[in-house]
């Protein structure tokens, strides 16, 4: 089982909103730039926006595991931060995951040998 590393320092949060490739989608913002490293690296974001620490944690919650789920499906080498928005606190986890991929997909971070893992049609 691989284990997820995590990003703590604001000035990589910096470098990689100012650097990096972004997508967007109605439940949240993908960030991601290479690391120069064999694995990736996760930062989550959830602004007070979002709601009490409650609601903030259970959406962190939610996209820490999306994203364990689907780590081996992601190219390695990567800093991923993900930016929850206000809509994600009310979605359902079938469509954060859905988004997750679709964003994923769309900065090219899903590595060919594992985008035809279960979940995902050939």
């Amino acid at each position: 089982m691989k284990y997820t590393v995590s990003l703590k320092e604001n000035r990589v949060f910096r470098r990689l909103y100012a650097k990096g490739r972004s997508a967007v989608s109605p439940t949240m913002v993908l960030y991601c730039r290479k690391n120069g490293r064999r694995e990736n690296r996760l930062g989550l974001t959830t602004g007070t926006k979002l709601g009490h620490a409650v609601v903030r944690n259970r959406v962190r919650r939610r996209l820490r595991e999306i994203y364990r789920l689907q780590e081996h499906r992601l190219s390695p080498g990567y800093d991923i931060v993900v930016v929850a928005r206000v809509r994600a606190v009310y979605s359902r986890y079938a469509e954060l995951e859905r988004d997750f991929l679709r964003l994923a997909k769309k900065l090219q971070l899903l590595s060919p040998q594992g985008s035809n893992a279960e979940g995902e049609k050939p």
